[in-house]
């Protein structure tokens, strides 16, 4: 199917994407951008330099050649509650449905947040946040649908909130009406070669859940998760790289502009993915196209943007189109980042074998037995892997 489609695009829209390679003797030469030297050549040192001169570079060249530029300024924000049930779960959990408003020149979006909480808690509790870019069924708060893409009930019996909002609210996923959403707030984004497009709302839309978060005093600020599957995956990755108040990112299958390196050319390309969904990323972007090599960043970068904080990987055995070796590639070559905070990466040289997870922090990684999914199985090593770091402190 897949094949057919990239045919189609090469012969009758006239395009230059070439066909996808799934040979890893056919993948080219390349060199990583280097992580730890600025843009002027100088080395960094130490965490310092780090966060004072490297991470900003590497934030302004994710803005912009790929993402788009994250505008912060927004005139007021509303919380209005819209449901609540105390004794939702047969009583083991209080579901919560938050309107969160957000108001910047005389327009508004709303993001519609559904969350469910342990009862009966005496402390705050951490969570998961969801960006759910599937069927809003999969976070649907009344349980008579559930599905493994959002096992809201495991979540709770493990003694962690679990939230949600749909990408729909901040951008529709689709080419003629993503504009419909966040970015009637800033309508000067879309003439931009560098402004923000659907990817970059839906992070911006996950950093306005943060703010609510921080003020609902029984979720533990201090451990709050951003998750991501396939596209989501690739804004939670941009999303934990822009807010550091996410204490951990988890990016699910998130491929080509999530954890995969580009300049592999392996499975979904830069070409490909701006051909297929140019209103993902930033126009500046697609002079990248079949250019891999001359991108000032590949993935690697982004993901060493959340240092300190902790980044979870996945892949699954037939997503090639994901490239699984690339994206281990890219999370392992991030670890001199952890590094400069002393934190040592536990991820062996060469990807794990299936159904091996690395669950040590503060870089994890699992590559599943299936397809392009997000199962039950992965939630299960998301929770592990949070677990040993939040009860080690």
């Amino acid at each position: 199917m897949k094949f057919t489609i990239a045919i189609f695009f090469l012969f009758t829209l006239g395009c230059s994407v070439k066909a996808q390679n799934y040979d890893e003797q056919l993948v080219p030469q390349y060199v990583l951008p280097q992580l730890l030297k600025t843009n002027n050549g100088k080395p960094v040192r130490n965490k310092t330099e780090w966060e004072t001169v490297r991470r900003p570079e590497i934030i302004h060249l994710f803005e912009e050649n790929v993402y788009g530029q994250m505008p912060h300024d927004i005139d007021s924000i509303k919380y209005i509650p819209s449901h609540t049930d105390s004794v939702a779960m047969n009583g083991k959990a209080v579901l919560k449905q938050i309107d969160i408003n957000v108001f910047r020149r005389n327009k508004s979006v709303t993001i519609h947040l559904i969350m469910f909480i342990p009862a009966n808690v005496n402390k705050p509790v951490p969570l998961f946040l969801l960006i759910n870019n599937r069927d809003k069924n999969n976070t649907d708060p009344s349980r008579m649908v559930k599905t493994e893409f959002w096992p809201a009930e495991q979540i709770i019996n493990s003694g962690y909130a679990i939230a949600a909002f749909h990408v729909s609210d901040l951008a529709p996923d689709n080419n003629n009406t993503f504009m419909n959403g966040a970015l009637q707030l800033y309508p000067e984004q879309l003439v931009a070669d560098n402004g923000m497009r659907a990817i970059g709302a839906w992070a911006w839309g996950a950093s306005r859940v943060m703010d609510y978060l921080q003020n609902d005093k029984i979720i533990d600020s201090r451990k709050i998760a951003i998750v991501g599957h396939s596209r989501g995956g690739k804004a939670a990755l941009w999303t934990s790289a822009q807010d550091t108040r996410f204490a951990m990112c988890f990016a699910n299958c998130s491929g080509n502009t999530g954890a995969a390196l580009a300049r592999r050319r392996f499975g979904e390309t830069v070409a490909r993915i701006n051909t297929n969904y140019p209103y993902w990323f930033c126009n500046n972007y697609k002079k990248f196209s079949n250019r891999e090599n001359e991108l000032p960043v590949d993935q690697h970068m982004l993901i060493a943007l959340s240092a300190p904080r902790f980044v979870y990987t996945t892949n699954a055995t037939k997503d090639l189109w994901a490239d699984p070796t690339g994206s281990y590639l890219s999370i392992k070559n991030a670890e001199p980042v952890y590094a400069l905070f002393q934190l040592t990466s536990k991820l062996p040289a060469t990807i794990p074998q299936a159904d091996s997870p690395v669950l040590q922090y503060p870089l994890g990684y699992h590559l599943r037995t299936g397809i392009h999914d997000l199962t039950l199985y992965d939630w299960r090593n998301f929770i592990a892997f949070a677990n040993n770091y939040y009860r080690a402190k």
